[in-house]
């Protein structure tokens, strides 16, 4: 992502950026940052009828500059497009103010944001789609006898680039038609990775598989990179990493990237990062459940403790269209770094964000146990009972004396 242009005011965080996506993360980056209310302002096609003088009409397609009032935004994993619907909200030669459109953000055209406030949140994720070292970190092919899927995972993203299935018959005495099927197969994977795997920037291919399926394709690969000469394979051989899994499904990668020995493969990528944390909160709900919280009740209990050490946090919750609901995440956010913890969003495109997701979004390691929550919601309840005892203590105390005050009154009124 290419950052072009920022005008954000320090007074009230208000402000227009430009940007120009140039790979199809810098589009996922951008969907993120679109929400319901913002103008967004960019080049478009608009089909445009004319009407001659005879009365005929003749229609084309021009672009032209619109901007408009976003009231939709729409992300498409698969063609890695995002569309944006709204009202056109400023005067064009072609389109009518108040009239809807729909925009498609490309890559290598700039677009510019307008928001009433960039938060931190904003901002960080501006910095980190900006951020040149991003990019396409690992590529893993998971596989099993006739079926594989080939992933490249960025910072942010699991896209799948190819999936290869094959009809793999029994093997029959007397017939090869077994054997020819399984090198189709393997042909055919070797061609998606040749085909989609950029090694310049790529630092790891995982292959996994059950039993000897990657042994035997590696084999393959190996024998038949140094036969025909292509160079990406023979070149980048010491990338490949054969491990475990229990299919050739996409979520088997969830069990791969679970691996210590392949994530200490991974030391230096942001979904290395984010997979470890996370499997360390798996753990320390069976073994240290005290310093394990999720939800955002618990977790934001445990930070008005200050004893949050590592947030853990899904970047679907700020997209949320309930700006309330936005805004207390993003509230979280702030007070955890502010007090010292580390914050790690995961992408709801990645298998981790994914497994996350399932414990509600939002998830904690604490820094020290605390007591358990029922425990503090109960202190907390009954400090709110006592409290009202003491509030309806108060109010008979004082119709009690009103009522004495008045009866004091009547018996001087009687006396006089």
């Amino acid at each position: 992502m290419k950052l072009l242009k920022k005008n954000i005011s320090a007074k009230d965080g208000s402000g227009t950026v430009q940007l120009r996506p140039e790979t199809p993360e810098d589009l996922w980056h951008s969907y993120n940052l679109l929400r319901t209310g913002d103008l967004v302002r960019c080049t478009t096609l608009r089909k445009v009828m004319k009407e001659s003088s005879t009365g005929s009409t003749k229609s084309n397609t021009v672009r032209t500059n619109l901007t408009v009032e976003v009231t939709k935004v729409d992300f498409d994993p698969d063609s890695m497009q995002v569309r944006l619907s709204g009202k056109n909200c400023e005067e064009s030669d072609h389109v009518r103010m108040g009239a809807h459109h729909t925009l498609t953000l490309e890559l290598g055209r700039n677009f510019s944001v307008e928001k009433t406030c960039w938060d931190r949140i904003y901002l960080d994720l501006i910095q980190e789609a900006c951020n040149p070292e991003l990019g396409a970190e690992v590529a893993a092919l998971v596989m099993q006898t006739g079926l594989a899927h080939l992933c490249l995972v960025a910072g942010s993203v699991t896209v799948t680039k190819a999936r290869v299935e094959t009809n793999i018959p029994k093997k029959r005495a007397g017939s090869s038609a077994h054997s020819k099927s399984i090198t189709k197969f393997y042909e055919a994977v070797y061609q998606a990775v040749l085909r989609h795997v950029d090694f310049e920037q790529v630092k790891c291919v995982l292959i996994a598989s059950p039993g000897y399926v990657k042994d035997d394709f590696f084999k393959y690969l190996t024998a038949e990179c140094v036969r025909r000469d292509d160079r990406p394979f023979v070149e980048n051989r010491s990338k490949f990493v054969l491990c475990k899994a229990s299919s050739g499904h996409k979520h088997a990668l969830e069990e791969v990237f679970a691996d210590s020995d392949v994530i200490g493969r991974l030391e230096d990528t942001k979904f290395a990062r984010e997979v470890r944390v996370l499997n360390k909160f798996m753990r320390m709900i069976d073994t240290d459940p005290d310093r394990a919280y999720y939800g955002y009740a618990h977790v934001h209990r445990a930070d008005t403790e200050l004893a949050v050490e590592s947030l853990l946090v899904t970047d679907a919750l700020f997209r949320s269209s309930d700006v309330v609901t936005r805004k207390k995440y993003v509230q979280l956010v702030e007070s955890v770094r502010d007090n010292g913890g580390e914050v790690l969003i995961f992408s709801s495109l990645h298998v981790s964000g994914q497994q996350l997701q399932q414990v509600s979004g939002v998830a904690a390691i604490l820094r020290y146990p605390l007591p358990d929550l029922d425990e503090l919601e109960e202190e907390a309840a009954r400090a709110e009972e006592e409290a009202r005892e003491r509030e309806e203590a108060a109010l008979l105390e004082a119709e009690e004396e009103d009522e004495n005050d008045e009866e004091a009154r009547v018996r001087e009124d009687m006396e006089d």
